[in-house]
This record gives structure tokens, sequence and C-alpha cells, in this order.
């Protein structure tokens, strides 16, 4: 663009999709897709099942996460990325005899990225969480800085994400100073399939203890009525977790809406 030095890769008036006429495109927007700093708008609803949680090991949770993803492609080459987490939440049996349910924690991220010669992708930025004051909310504001890195080479997608958060409250409700790092390994096929191995793991310094899942899942890109859309199932196992956190197994279902691509 030559009148702004800022535009956003949506146009208001008009969604504009990629459409991915051969298999190849299929495949090559397949492997962009595992890149989480990729410059592309998309939509993803990811439903979480963890098991065994409080402090009788009888609770489970149910979270389904709303992922926004917002490329704003700057003139100097670069790219800010946002991605916001919104997550809905049932839960039962976490405080035996109890249930609770309502929107937890926003979550919002945004990374200043950029891609180097050698085909290296960083990304920094800040991570700002808003409490909800629901009832699984922390009803506590926090927050920190997050940054990526990562690579790709031929099929193959490695990196690591991380972000750490503080409370921002003189008296918080829920004191935070947690540390969140995902390092993830993804590999596409020609057949727009991704196999993808990644933690999502948390220290938090206040309890002195780890959250650590390790998580495997298979995508599959499909082209439904010229709108990609890559579907995912994965299974998890906590490796370690705080007291009352889940235990064994975990479950994951995502459905991504690729809307268009900066």
């Amino acid at each position: 663009m030559t009148t702004t030095r800022l535009r956003v890769s949506l146009a208001m008036g008009c969604l504009c999709f990629p459409v991915a006429t051969t298999a190849q495109d299929a495949a090559d927007l397949a492997q962009e897709l595992a890149n989480p700093l990729a410059a592309i708008i998309s939509v993803p609803f990811q439903l979480n099942y963890d098991d065994n949680l409080g402090v009788t090991n009888e609770g489970n949770r149910t979270t389904l996460n709303l992922l926004p993803i917002i490329p704003f492609a700057l003139d100097n080459g670069a790219t800010i990325i946002t991605r916001t987490i919104m997550p809905y939440i049932w839960q039962e049996d976490v405080i035996p005899g109890t249930s609770q349910s309502g929107f937890g924690d926003v979550l919002a991220k945004a990374w200043y990225s950029q891609t180097t010669e050698t085909n290296l992708t960083w990304g920094l930025g800040p991570a700002v969480r808003f409490p909800t004051y629901s009832d699984v909310s922390s009803d506590t504001w926090a927050a920190g800085i997050t940054g990526i890195v990562l690579q790709q080479t031929g099929p193959w997608t490695v990196g690591m994400l991380a972000n750490h958060l503080w409370d921002l409250e003189d008296d918080p409700k829920t004191p935070t100073n947690a540390t969140f790092v995902q390092p993830f390994v993804a590999y596409s096929t020609e057949g727009a399939w991704t196999y993808s191995l990644q933690s999502e793991s948390t220290y938090d310094w206040e309890t002195e203890s780890w959250s650590v899942p390790l998580n495997a899942s298979v995508s599959k890109l499909a082209v439904i009525g010229g709108k990609p859309i890559n579907f995912q199932a994965g299974v998890g196992h906590w490796l370690e977790s705080p007291d009352g956190g889940p235990e064994d197994w975990r479950f994951r279902l995502q459905v991504q809406f690729v809307l268009s691509k900066g």
C-alpha cells in the first residue's frame, strides 16, 4: 500500500478466500497454517476435554476456545500478528458437588514479526489477560511479554512460543507470576495432512509447580465450496500437573476457518 504505513489484510466489505485450486495449493496452505506467524486471517474453534481434576480427582472440564488470528502487513516487510484466546468453560466436580460455567479470562497477544534471509521467523510483543469475573475467571488483570521463533525447512516446521504474565493489581484475587512455553514440531505432506507434536507447559512461580501436557494431533486441510477449512483431532497426556490439576489423558478437536491471506 502506498497511501498508508499500515494495512489490514481484510477488506471489511468482502471476505476474500484463498482458493486452493490444486492439490499443491492445498498442501502449501496446510504447511503455512503450521506456522503460527503466517500472514493468514483465520478463525479456529478449539474444543478441549480434561479429566481427573479437583481435590478428589473426580472433576472434568470442557473448554471451547475461539482463537481469531489477524495479520497486519507493514510496509517494511514485517507483520504484526494478533491472536486472541476467548474460552468458554464448563466444569463439574472440580469443586466437589458443584458445577460452573462461563467465559474464562481472555488472553490477547500481538507479535511484531519478521522472517530472515535464512527463513527463520521470529516475533515479539505484549500479552494481556482480561478477567471476565465469571465463575471460572481469575478475577485478576495480568500482562507481560510474548515471543516466538520458528524455522520451516521442507515439510518441517519447528519452533517455540513463550510468554510470561504478572498480575497488575495491588491485592490480586489470583496472584499471577507464570511462564508459558510451547515447543512444537509439525510435518506437512503433499496430501495436505499435518502431523504435530507439542507441549503447552506452564510454570507457576507462586506455587512453584509445573503443568505439562504432551499433545499429538493430526490435521487435514479440506476445500469445501472453494473455502479452505482445516480439521484437527488430537490427544494428549498430562506428564505433570499441580495438586488439583488435570491428570492422565486429554482430548482436542479443532475446526479452523481460513478467511484470507495477507
